[in-house]
């Protein structure tokens, strides 16, 4: 993304002063002590190559008055801002404040994020390299189950409250006996729960793999256990762990004995490079959100809808989730490729 900004605007625009805000916002505020790095086509040559970013992120707020006075500080009339809802509404707020103070700064938000929840937004970058990854990491849980003696496989994948990542793994890899996602809620007890229904299917078939979305199964979670991070989002409770122990109880109380390989490929899926078909997404979403800040154009969002990059104002966009249609296509995808019941 940000090779294809910075070539963008050196070789069509001609621009020649090119600022990288290292620590996504904390960057922008000047008691940080975090200078801004000067970005050339020659710096970003090979960085598409790697995961992550040269410039690195941060969690939490700050107050936009104080970066936009930085951003006039610093001489900047163009600013992009890359990743999900927290750094679109941070954009929305910097371009608020600068269209009410009659500032000439552009400000124009790129939806990057793995978890593929950007309203206004049918695929944001990451995610199809996340479904890649993911696919990789079911191959070897489904080895791994298969192998062993009444062997299950637990995933836990990203995914706080939208289940996209954990359904397009599922579909693409094929191996999956049930996925769990934040928007259906299931039980694990009684006859009809998790519990029972992967007893039956280890008794058929003395193995199973099964994947779980982080922000899965919250309600299973006291409420007064919940806290916020730095950027006010509810932490929420480890789906993952509360599975594999909670099967590990059941089967052992019923004297039928398994093994588990919970596996949580997190960090792992987000790091790695992205893909031929993200790598396309994005040099046509930077290229394009320079053609719009240009333009003249700012407080929007670039948005890859209905199969081409449109302009969606950032303030319907920010502050909402895009989840997964439960009566959607992809939904009935999964139930097809899984055969898992209704919890």
């Amino acid at each position: 993304m940000i090779r294809s900004l910075v070539t963008e605007l050196h070789f069509h625009y001609g621009v020649r002063a090119i600022l990288g805000i290292p620590r996504g916002y904390r960057g922008l505020n000047p008691a940080e002590g975090l200078a801004p790095r000067e970005l050339t086509p020659d710096l970003v040559d090979n960085i598409h190559t790697e995961g992550g970013t040269i410039l690195g992120s941060s969690r939490g707020r700050q107050d936009e008055s104080v970066m936009l006075a930085y951003l006039k500080t610093l001489g900047v009339n163009l600013l992009f801002c890359i990743g999900g809802d927290g750094t679109l509404r941070g954009a929305e707020k910097i371009a608020s404040a600068a269209m009410a103070q009659n500032e000439p700064i552009a400000v124009i938000g790129i939806p990057k994020t793995i978890d593929n929840d950007v309203y206004y937004c049918d695929r944001t970058f990451g995610y199809s390299t996340a479904v890649d990854a993911a696919r990789d990491v079911l191959t070897v849980a489904h080895v791994e189950a298969k192998c062993a003696d009444r062997g299950i496989g637990l995933v836990k994948l990203m995914g706080r409250d939208a289940g996209f990542i954990a359904c397009g793994a599922t579909v693409s890899s094929q191996q999956v006996n049930y996925t769990l996602i934040p928007e259906i809620p299931f039980e694990l007890d009684g006859p009809r729960g998790l519990l029972a229904e992967l007893e039956k299917r280890m008794d058929a078939r003395s193995h199973a793999i099964i994947v779980v979305a982080e922000g899965a199964g919250q309600h299973l979670f006291p409420p007064e256990e919940r806290s916020t991070d730095a950027s006010g989002n509810t932490r929420y409770g480890d789906i993952g762990h509360m599975l594999r122990d909670r099967i590990k109880e059941y089967f052992a109380r019923i004297g039928k004995p398994i093994e588990m390989k919970y596996i949580n490929p997190s960090y792992t899926i987000r790091g790695v490079p992205a893909n031929s078909e993200d790598s396309l997404l994005c040099d046509q979403l930077a290229r394009d959100a320079v053609h719009a800040a240009m333009a003249g154009k700012t407080a929007c969002q670039m948005s890859f809808l209905n199969n081409r990059v449109v302009h969606v104002p950032l303030s319907l966009a920010v502050g909402r989730t895009r989840r997964v249609d439960v009566h959607g296509p992809l939904w009935q995808s999964v139930l097809a490729s899984t055969g898992q019941p209704s919890f």
